[in-house]
């Protein structure tokens, strides 16, 4: 029997309610939209029109992947971050709000110098990146070990009108020349952290979640390499776990200071 697109709606949101709580309406809404090919406008003004028994097909197995924990930007394939829309695969991270302190705090370092050159190090879709480059015209280096997460970085670069360098290197050891600002979100899970992941969290890159045994491990490599590629008066700025801004801070020495995301979470420490 073919449904109405509210029908439809109201049938998914009652599916995902136990496991999304007060997320399973935009999550319904976002998959209805996508099984059909509208935006969320559009379905929300069709909401009193009949949808085709493909869409209702569609939309069923979508629920489906996340009734099995598969995460929504994955089933989705795109994300947006920081008011840009970027491509999206299990090769990288899912873009969250938590980088966006990040951003904030670039945004304000490179505010009012002259065409600086940022190196988004680790950086998975490139969202940290990208966002600078349209927002304040930097020029951006993309950099990570996966190939695969450049290839979607240099796709996602494209598609939001960024002209980048993207460049596969271990962390500082293809870098060349020096930059303004090198921000960073590196994998930062412990072993304690791997073994209690959600399984949402499972369906992506252990690659670029697991930071060994404590979770510092990249923080220490980090230390002793970025000063060569720091111009002066540049920053460095690391996203950071929960708990663990001390002991990041404590690495760096006197010149690294915390910062805290919208929720009051010590989210970023920065080196000057």
């Amino acid at each position: 029997m073919v449904k109405k697109y509210s029908d439809l709606y109201l049938q998914a949101r009652r599916a995902l309610l136990p496991s999304e709580g007060e997320n399973a309406s935009m999550a319904a809404r976002e998959l209805l939209a996508f099984a059909s090919g509208k935006s969320v406008t559009a379905v929300l003004a069709d909401s009193n029109l009949y949808a085709s028994e493909q869409i209702e097909e569609k939309l069923s197995s979508y629920v489906n992947r996340m009734l099995a924990h598969e995460p929504l930007p994955y089933i989705l394939g795109q994300w947006d971050f920081y008011g840009i829309s970027l491509e999206v695969t299990p090769d990288v991270l899912i873009p969250r709000d938590d980088t966006m302190a990040v951003t904030d705090l670039a945004l304000d370092v490179l505010r009012g110098r002259e065409a600086p050159r940022v190196l988004d190090l680790c950086c998975g879709t490139g969202c940290i990146g990208i966002s600078l480059a349209a927002l304040s015209g930097a020029a951006v280096t993309l950099a990570d070990i996966s190939v695969d997460a450049l290839a979607l970085a240099r796709e996602n670069a494209e598609k939001n009108g960024v002209c980048a360098r993207v460049m596969e290197t271990d962390l500082f050891s293809n870098i060349t020349g020096s930059f303004d600002l090198i921000a960073c979100n590196p994998p930062y899970l412990s072993d304690a952290d791997m073994a209690a992941l959600q399984r949402e969290v499972r369906f992506e890159p252990a690659l670029a979640l697991y930071g060994g045994e404590d979770g510092l491990d990249f923080y220490r490599r980090i230390r002793t390499e970025y000063a060569a590629h720091l111009n002066q008066r540049g920053a460095l700025l690391l996203e950071v776990g929960f708990g663990q801004a001390a002991a990041v801070c404590a690495l760096f020495g006197e010149n690294a200071y915390v910062l805290r995301d919208l929720c009051g979470v010590e989210r970023v420490v920065a080196v000057c």
